[in-house]
């Protein structure tokens, strides 16, 4: 069968799509992408003739997907067509089936559900009773189904699929860097993520089976695969947490440089961070490594978020890492429930007393299912119309806070002054301007933008790459100009503007880099 997917653009490459087309090629299936907006969409979906149309969706962004769902069904010849929606919305909000234009859900991971659902859809067999999926029949009724046992052995799942997305999009082929992912699940409880939701609510698991992670052999095997098929300089790995393992980590360590070579960035897990961790890095390859310090207030940080971190396990991380002279980045939330904007002034000033190279920060979003949310709830901060969830985390709180805009402009300002502390005074002062919070978010994404081309002279650098676009200056002009039309329209596109996303010229071959704001 033909199965088409269809994704905005993504700040990198998605990893699930290309593990759904392993999987469905592997059984036998054709598998395709088009990402909009794209005006030659209507045309590539006559010409490919699509059985059936799969979807990601995320909170927030679950409405415009639906829009287009119902617009890509009346392009396609194949009336018959079915349409199937997975991702960590539908798994925790599985209500989404009722949304017209759909006939399943996959909830949780999708791999051996989605080639028993295509496999039944081909041979006219029963949709009602897979596992992980929910169906609508032609009467409306909702099958619902419980989820199978995870993948155990990751390696057994083979490499992901690139050429699904790399042949859709140049853009993410030609890029010099890309990413690896070589864990599934994670083993703490932070009452903010989707983790916890699905290990205790949608699983039911407990660590043992959730958190799994590949060979180092078969990681080290697919980074050489893609240095032999694709421009390959750098790697981003997407592990929730990188040191979680220090038998693996002193595999990789010596391994990874011997046979790939290859500079990476990663994240840690500060109350599980050794110095031997970090000098395991710095032999490895890393330059750039982030920790999450979400809070500097105790209570915010563990009672609310359940970080289960010390304040003083997050300076002694952050000392390690600039120690071995690692780019320092940290993973900041504001606007917490229960939350002073004195609270959220405290983040700000432990990444001050961190020298922290790289902060970022999100409004925190109470999620469906998760912790945070029934917190929200019971305080009357939450909001449960996912309708109006916003579709950035990183623009706007979905949490009824008082004087909301407070937040929202400190987390404007929260990576200028952390990098600028002398104006501390000045930011404490400007946040209270709601009619600037337009100016600060275009402020905001300037400057990130600069915290990039700051993160591009390293690489640049370890890489031997030289030239004139290797210049600074150079570099953030380029990228101001090359991402400001297409920041635009992903926040028009996030809003529910799919109609005009998809008939506008935008299927040019555009230089996406990878954005971290």
């Amino acid at each position: 069968m033909r199965v088409l997917f269809l994704s905005t653009f993504l700040a990198q490459e998605p990893l699930g799509v290309m593990y759904l087309s392993r999987a469905l090629k592997d059984a036998g299936h054709e598998t395709k992408m088009i990402f909009v907006p794209d005006a030659t969409a209507p045309q590539k979906i006559k010409q490919y003739d699509p059985d059936v149309l799969c979807y990601s969706v995320m909170t927030g962004t679950h409405q415009p997907v639906a829009t287009l769902n119902r617009m890509v069904r009346h392009w396609a010849p194949n009336k018959n067509v079915l349409s199937i929606a997975g991702g960590a919305h539908v798994t925790v909000v599985p209500e989404f089936l009722q949304e017209e234009g759909f006939d399943a859900i996959c909830r949780g991971e999708g791999e051996q559900a989605m080639v028993d659902f295509v496999n039944a859809a081909e041979q006219g067999g029963d949709m009602t009773n897979i596992p992980n999926i929910w169906f609508k029949d032609k009467d409306g009724k909702i099958h619902q189904n419980e989820p199978r046992p995870l993948i155990q052995d990751l390696d057994e799942a083979g490499f992901c699929d690139r050429s699904i997305v790399y042949d859709a999009a140049s853009f993410y082929r030609n890029s010099e860097r890309k990413v690896i992912k070589t864990d599934r699940g994670c083993p703490m409880n932070c009452s903010f993520c989707f983790h916890h939701a699905w290990k205790q609510k949608v699983y039911k698991v407990t660590n043992n089976e959730y958190v799994r992670r590949r060979t180092v052999s078969h990681v080290i095997e697919e980074a050489q695969q893609m240095q032999k098929a694709y421009p390959l300089k750098f790697v981003h790995f997407l592990d929730d947490i990188f040191n979680i393992n220090k038998k693996w980590l002193d595999e990789f360590a010596e391994r990874w440089p011997k046979e790939v070579g290859l500079p990476f960035d990663a994240i840690l897990m500060a109350n599980m961070v050794q110095e031997k961790h970090i000098q395991l890095l710095k032999k490895a390859g890393c330059i750039y490594a982030r920790i999450a310090f979400e809070a500097a207030n105790d209570h915010m940080r563990n009672a609310i978020m359940k970080k289960n971190t010390t304040r003083q396990q997050l300076i002694r991380a952050a000392s390690l890492i600039r120690k071995y002279d690692i780019r320092l980045g940290s993973l900041n939330m504001l606007g917490g429930p229960g939350a002073t904007i004195e609270d959220d002034m405290e983040t700000v000033e432990l990444n001050i007393e961190c020298k922290v190279d790289h902060p970022l920060v999100s409004l925190l979003q109470p999620y469906p299912m998760t912790d945070i949310n029934d917190m929200t709830r019971e305080m009357g901060l939450a909001t449960d119309q996912w309708d109006e969830f916003p579709a950035l985390f990183n623009r706007t709180t979905s949490i009824a806070l008082p004087h909301r805009h407070y937040y929202e402009n400190l987390h404007k300002w929260f990576p200028i002054v952390v990098r600028n502390p002398w104006m501390m005074p000045a930011v404490r002062r400007m946040i209270r301007w709601k009619w600037l919070s337009k100016p600060y978010t275009w402020i905001y994404m300037l400057y990130s933008e600069w915290l990039v081309t700051e993160q591009n002279k390293l690489y640049n650098r370890v890489q031997g790459n030289k030239g004139f676009g290797t210049i600074p200056a150079v570099d953030f002009v380029s990228r101001v100009i090359k991402k400001g039309f297409i920041r635009v329209f992903t926040v028009v596109f996030g809003k529910g503007a799919a109609r005009l996303a998809v008939r506008m010229n935008l299927n040019d071959e555009r230089v996406m880099n990878h954005m971290e704001d």
